[in-house]
C-alpha cells in the first residue's frame, strides 16, 4: 500500500518532465525567433542599429511582464495551465508576425515575448521540483530541448528564406505550439504536480530579503540571459555585416552558436557526475569569454563559426547551473525567489541586446556593440567566485 504513492510520484515527475522537454523545443526556436529575422527585418522595415536594438527590448519587456504573470498563475493553478497559456499565447503571436506592418509586427514581437514569460519559469522551476536530487543535470537537458529548437531556428529562416517562404514557416511554428499545449491539456488526472509557493502548513514562505545569495543570483540571472541574446541575437547580423559570405549561410551563423549550447548541455550531466557545478560555471565562463573575444578579431565565416562555437559551448552549462542554485539557496522560498530571479533575467534579455545596438549606433560598427556581451561574460565569471552554500541531502 505505502509503495503506491511513491511510484505515482515516480511517475508523475516522469511526465512532467517530459512535458517540459515538449514545450521547451517550440519554446527555443520562438526565443531566437529575432536572431536569424533581424537582418531581414531590418531591412523590410528600414531600422538602424538602435531600432533593431529595440525590437529585443520590446520582446523582453513584456516578457518580464510575463514571468511576474506566470508566478501568480502557477501559485493557483499551478504549473502546467501557465506553460498552455504561454504556449497558446505565443503561438497567436507568431502566426501573425509577418503579416502586417512594422507596428502589427512589433506587437507580435511583444506578444510572443510575453508567452515565453508565462511559460519559461515554470517549465524550468518544474523540472528543478521534481528531480530534487539531480537539479543541475535535470535542467542542462531541459535546456538541451530548447537548444534542439534554438540551433533548428536559424536554419530553418535561413533555407525558407531562398523562396520566401518565411510566412508559412512562422505559422508552422505556431501549429507545433499549438499541439504541444494541447498535449498538455490532455494529460491524465493521475499526474500530479508538486505544491507551489507553500510549505507543509500551507503557508507561503517569505522572500529571504536579506540572504546575500539573492542579489549575486539576480545579477547572474540578469547578466547571463542578456548575454546569450546579445550575442546570440547580433550574431548574424555582425556576419552579415562583414560582407564575406552570402546572406544564407550569414542568417544561418547563429546556429553554431546555439548547436554548441546544445552539446554543452548534452555533455553537462555527465561532466557534473564528477565535478563540481561551481567549477563547471567558471570554466565555461572562461571559454566563453576567448570565444567572444575572437568573434572580435574574426573576418570569415570560418572564424565566425569558431568563434561563436567556443562561446556557445562555454556559456552551455552555466544558465541550467544557475537555476539549479535557487532551490540550493533558499529551500521552500524557491518558487516564489523564482519569479523575482526570472523577472531579472527578463530585463537583462531585453537590456544587453539593446545596448549591443546601441553601441554599434554610435560608433557605426558592430565590433564595438559585441563587446557587450564579452564584458557580460567577464562579470560572470567574477560573480561565481563567491562562496555558494553546500548541496542540501535530498529529503527522505
Amino acid at each position: 500500500m505505502s509503495a503506491t504513492p511513491s511510484v505515482r510520484t515516480v511517475n508523475s515527475a516522469k511526465a512532467l518532465t517530459v512535458a517540459a522537454h515538449a514545450a521547451f523545443v517550440p519554446i527555443g526556436i520562438v526565443t531566437v525567433l529575432l536572431a536569424p529575422l533581424l537582418p531581414t527585418l531590418s531591412a523590410q522595415w528600414s531600422l538602424n542599429y538602435s531600432q533593431a536594438g529595440g525590437l529585443f527590448t520590446a520582446q523582453y519587456v513584456t516578457s518580464t511582464l510575463g514571468v511576474g504573470l506566470s508566478g501568480w498563475l502557477v501559485t493557483r493553478w499551478g504549473y502546467r495551465f501557465a506553460i498552455k497559456g504561454g504556449l497558446v499565447v505565443c503561438a497567436a503571436a507568431v502566426a501573425m508576425l509577418m503579416s502586417g506592418s512594422r507596428t502589427l509586427g512589433l506587437v507580435c514581437i511583444a506578444g510572443y515575448g510575453l508567452g515565453l514569460g508565462l511559460a519559461v519559469p515554470p517549465c524550468n522551476l518544474l523540472v528543478a521540483m521534481v528531480n530534487p536530487q539531480r537539479r543541475s543535470a535535470a535542467l542542462n537537458l531541459l535546456n538541451f530541448s530548447w537548444s534542439a529548437g534554438a540551433v533548428a531556428c536559424p536554419f530553418l529562416i535561413a533555407g525558407a528564406s531562398k523562396g520566401h517562404h518565411i510566412p508559412g514557416l512562422l505559422w508552422g511554428v505556431a501549429a507545433f505550439l499549438l499541439l504541444v499545449a494541447i498535449g498538455i491539456a490532455l494529460m491524465p488526472a493521475s499526474v500530479a504536480e508538486p505544491a507551489a509557493d507553500r510549505d507543509a502548513g500551507g503557508n507561503r514562505p517569505p522572500i529571504p530579503w536579506r540572504n546575500p545569495a539573492l542579489p549575486v543570483l539576480a545579477a547572474l540571472f540578469f547578466v547571463y540571459v542578456g548575454v546569450e541574446n546579445a550575442f546570440g541575437g547580433w550574431v548574424a547580423s555582425y556576419a552579415k555585416s562583414l560582407g564575406t559570405m552570402a546572406l544564407p549561410m550569414a542568417l544561418a551563423t547563429p546556429s553554431f552558436f546555439y548547436s554548441m549550447l546544445m552539446l554543452g548541455r548534452w555533455i553537462a550531466p555527465f561532466v557534473l557526475r564528477s565535478v563540481n557545478e561551481i567549477r563547471v560555471a567558471q570554466g565555461g565562463l572562461i571559454l566563453a569569454c576567448l570565444g567572444m573575444a575572437g568573434l572580435e578579431a574574426a573576418h570569415t565565416l570560418t572564424g565566425v563559426a569558431l568563434s561563436a562555437s567556443l562561446a556557445g559551448l562555454g556559456l552551455a552549462a552555466v544558465y541550467p547551473i544557475t537555476i539549479a542554485l535557487a532551490p540550493r539557496e533558499f529551500g521552500a522560498a524557491a518558487s516564489r525567489i523564482g519569479s523575482l530571479l526570472f523577472f531579472a533575467a527578463n530585463l537583462g534579455g531585453g537590456c544587453l541586446p539593446w545596448m549591443v545596438g546601441a553601441a554599434s549606433n554610435s560608433f557605426g560598427t558592430l565590433k564595438v556593440g559585441i563587446a557587450v556581451p564579452l564584458l557580460g561574460s567577464a562579470l560572470m565569471l567574477m560573480l561565481y567566485q563567491r562562496k555558494w552554500s553546500p548541496e542540501a541531502e535530498p529529503a527522505s
